[in-house]
């Protein structure tokens, strides 16, 4: 049975100047205000861990950036 290998990356909030997901006080939640540059900059995240054979297992979002959790197979 194969394994798993796991990273923990974080990427600082200069990167992200206004990628927010939020819920607003009703219960709605959205990434209506983010930027298509700044969707770009996360996209090209995901993919270059993935190509790199890094699979996206949780992000947190912060104050200070993001952080990504990955998992591949050994």
């Amino acid at each position: 049975m194969a394994g798993f290998e796991y990273d923990i990356t974080k990427h600082g909030a200069e990167a992200f100047s206004r990628v927010a997901y939020f819920c607003s006080e009703k219960g709605e939640c959205g990434v209506e205000e983010v930027p298509a540059d700044q969707l770009q900059v996360m996209r090209d995240i995901l993919n270059n861990r993935g190509a790199e054979g890094w699979e996206l297992v949780q992000l947190f979002f912060g104050q200070e950036g993001v952080v990504g959790f990955w998992k591949r197979r050994l």
